[in-house]
């Protein structure tokens, strides 16, 4: 479980939009490229003359645009700047997964202090940020402007965000994140609550590497599942504690522990089926 939550902690650089080239620096570079041709006088002695004045100013001229490229620092969206300000437990150093309509709350909160088309577009930038994509990953339920919870996060969301978020990542050290996203997948798939055909009836799509990860995150759980199942089965039939069974059979305490409250969890729909209704 730790490395699956380490795995998508937030990057330290969300994504940006490319910014447009400031129109002074279009006029500036259109302005030398049209600067009149000076006359032609003494032959190709003064031309070459002139070719060996020019070249030095050029190459400056592209190192100093190359050293500005180089240290112009990476820019957001100054609104967003203005939102971490306003609603820093949302758009601050940790990000929260947003409530849906959380434009209009903010329409309603700010309108004459902001533009709705630069709203749309500064949250449409926020919400395909890493940072933000590894929230939702997590599983983390959706936030009002107040910071407070107010709705569990679609299972398809979680999912999608899983596999963008390791579709960014790039491998360290020879990790093997195709292993840690399936591991991922697996345990978004236990928190949903859903049995595997109504999960994979919302997760599935056209990306055929995605699904066979799904399918093999699903065999896991199975496996898994299988596995507590047996071990509850034993743990009745020995009539001991859970402690004296652990220590019977060598295994750590708190693994019995949690494998024996998984087995239960997934025997109460059973059971609860298998029960007679009550008269009415």
């Amino acid at each position: 479980m730790n490395d699956s939550v380490n795995a998508l902690q937030p990057s330290a650089e969300a994504a940006q939009p490319a910014q447009p080239a400031a129109p002074a620096a279009a006029v500036e570079a259109a302005g030398h490229d049209a600067a009149p041709r000076e006359r032609r006088r003494g032959g190709r002695r003064r031309s070459g003359a002139r070719r060996e004045q020019n070249a030095p100013a050029g190459a400056a001229s592209r190192e100093g645009q190359a050293a500005g490229t180089a240290s112009a620092p990476r820019r957001t969206h100054p609104l967003l700047e203005q939102l971490a300000g306003w609603y820093p437990h949302l758009f601050g150093a940790q990000f929260l997964p947003l409530k849906r309509g959380i434009f209009h709350d903010l329409m309603a909160a700010h309108g004459e202090a902001i533009d709705k088309d630069a709203l749309k577009l500064a949250l449409s930038i926020h919400t395909r940020s890493t940072r933000y994509l590894n929230a939702v990953a997590q599983g983390l339920r959706r936030h009002d402007l107040q910071g407070q919870p107010v709705e569990d996060m679609a299972p398809e969301h979680v999912h999608h965000a899983l596999l963008e978020v390791f579709r960014r990542r790039k491998p360290q050290g020879g990790e093997d994140l195709t292993d840690k996203l399936r591991r991922r997948i697996a345990q978004a798939f236990e928190a949903s609550g859903l049995t595997r055909e109504a999960y994979d009836a919302l997760v599935r799509g056209r990306d055929e590497k995605a699904n066979a990860l799904l399918d093999e995150a699903f065999a896991e759980v199975a496996e898994r599942d299988a596995k507590a199942e047996a071990l509850l089965r034993a743990f009745e039939a020995s009539g001991a504690t859970p402690e004296q069974f652990a220590d019977m059979y060598g295994m750590d305490r708190r693994v019995v522990t949690q494998s024996l409250a998984r087995a239960r969890r997934l025997r109460a729909p059973a059971a609860q089926a298998a029960a007679p209704g009550e008269a009415p």
